[in-house]
């Protein structure tokens, strides 16, 4: 068993307030492997005055500096690119081989493409030639950094690794259900010596440490990236000190399959869904197929669905794992009930476990066919590995599909049309579209429309959400 008591703050690996312990779950096993302390307001104040304290030195720190300290952290973070992998996989159940090959993968890229960003970016400009006016970009100051279970390193590093490049100082709460994870990336920082007080870490639930930092008068601003629900609640706790508010919500993507699609469009999607067991919040869970191709393509579903393997997240190979805990797994299944009883047809997967995994959070691939746009199961962010198959007709009518829902994230177009691709693309109200099956770069700009959330990570984007504007007159004279 994994003990991991302590909070990372002022420096220091430092005892809670009050002991208040709460394990950490093996998702394979259902079985405890870690415990950490749930932190209180006082361990809170703590991290924040430290954060506060340490602020008015970084924030004036050389950008040759804070390459430096990037630098050490991104050579620390491949030394133990491993230890990373593995502590992803045991507390939110994601393959060992994906975990290492994308999970903590991602953490390492977003460190680096932050060092090339803030190389390139320039924190004073003159106006224009003929202005007498100067724009300075100045650090936000102290910032409360909410993270996930589902990708916990690349949600914490497109958060922690700009507020370091701007300038910021800051204290972190990883979710509780995977903090392990993030109590590693403190011990990176604190190998690196970045200066007491700049990164503070403080384990605790929503309740607790998220509510203490959201209303926080000494937080400047709010970046959590979780679910919808959650994030109406940060807003509404941080409103009266008026304080930045960057959300990373949840989402509905609509995957549209035209007739003249590439080959292998529909398994891929079916893949893509089935992908982190469901668990991103892009996930393509809603494919549109035309009508003339229907038949076909649900026949190619169901087949693909079958053909994924479940397994242990300590196994290797092309498999998906667990979903991350108890509460996540019956949501998913009283999700995938309701819409037996809506009257969709349930094609592959269903509510039984896997006959060989009887103990673990295990749901099989799931595809429900004739759904309608007006069924739970097609409105509900799912969050599991459950797609929802909508048939269509009309180029209009699979647009008017995709834009009726509360979420804009991630949509997906699969068509060999380039100029269709495009027309549609623009049509399609979320922060990012997908075509034919093409990822995003790391370094562009990554958020939601509407419910999905505001603001954008990665790239210099990301990096802006942690910096104010500032105008100052009389430049020259």
């Amino acid at each position: 068993m994994l003990e991991k008591k302590k909070f990372y703050i002022n420096g220091k690996w430092t005892d809670p307030f009050i002991s208040n312990h709460c394990n950490v779950i093996d998702p394979s096993t259902e079985e405890a492997f870690a415990v950490i302390s749930l932190g209180g307001m006082e361990d809170t104040n703590l991290a924040v005055l430290s954060a506060k304290n340490a602020f008015s030195s970084w924030s004036n720190t050389s950008k040759e500096e804070k390459i430096f300290y990037l630098e050490k952290l991104h050579a620390v973070y491949q030394k133990r690119i491993h230890e990373m992998a593995e502590a992803i996989s045991f507390e939110m159940g994601c393959p060992i081989d994906m975990s290492l090959a994308v999970q903590a993968q991602t953490g390492l890229d977003h460190i680096e493409d932050f060092i090339n960003q803030l190389k390139q970016f320039s924190f004073e400009e003159p106006f224009n030639a003929s202005s007498n006016n100067h724009i300075i970009y100045e650090p936000i100051g102290v910032c409360g950094l909410i993270t996930p279970w589902n990708w916990p390193m690349n949600q914490l590093a497109l958060k922690v690794i700009p507020a370091l490049a701007a300038g910021c100082t800051m204290v972190l709460k990883p979710s509780e259900i995977s903090p392990i994870s993030a109590m590693l990336f403190a011990e990176m920082i604190d190998e690196i010596n970045l200066p007491a007080g700049v990164f503070n870490l403080v384990n605790g639930d929503g309740q607790g440490v998220g509510t203490y930092l959201s209303g926080h008068q000494d937080i400047d601003m709010i970046s959590f990236t979780g679910s919808t629900r959650a994030g109406k609640l940060i807003s509404i706790n941080a409103a009266d000190t008026i304080k930045r508010v960057c959300l990373e919500l949840g989402g509905k993507g609509g995957n549209i399959v035209f007739a003249d699609s590439y080959p292998n469009a529909v398994r891929d999607g079916v893949r893509n869904v089935m992908s982190n067991s469901g668990q991103s919040c892009d996930a393509p869970t809603r494919m549109l197929i035309e009508r003339t191709i229907y038949e076909k393509a649900v026949k190619e579903a169901i087949e693909e669905a079958n053909s994924i393997k479940v397994g242990l997240a300590s196994n290797k190979g092309n498999h998906i794992g667990p979903v991350v805990s108890k509460t996540q797994y019956n949501k998913i299944i009283d999700l995938i009930q309701s819409g037996i009883k809506e009257g969709a047809t349930l094609a592959a997967g269903g509510i039984e476990k896997p006959d060989d995994l009887k103990t673990g959070y295990f749901i099989k691939p799931t595809i429900f066919t004739d759904v309608t746009n007006e069924m739970n199961i097609s409105k509900s962010e799912i969050f599991g590995p459950v797609l929802s198959i909508i048939p269509f007709d009309t180029e209009e009518e699979a647009i008017e599909i995709v834009n009726s829902t509360e979420y804009g994230l991630g949509n997906y177009i699969q068509t060999e049309d380039r100029k269709k691709a495009h027309r549609v693309a623009k049509q399609l109200r979320s922060g990012i579209v997908y075509i034919n099956g093409e990822y995003a770069d790391v370094g562009t700009p990554f958020g939601g429309y509407r419910q999905s959330g505001n603001g954008r990570e990665g790239g210099k984007w990301g990096l802006s959400e942690f910096l104010e504007v500032k105008n100052i007159t009389g430049w020259k004279s």
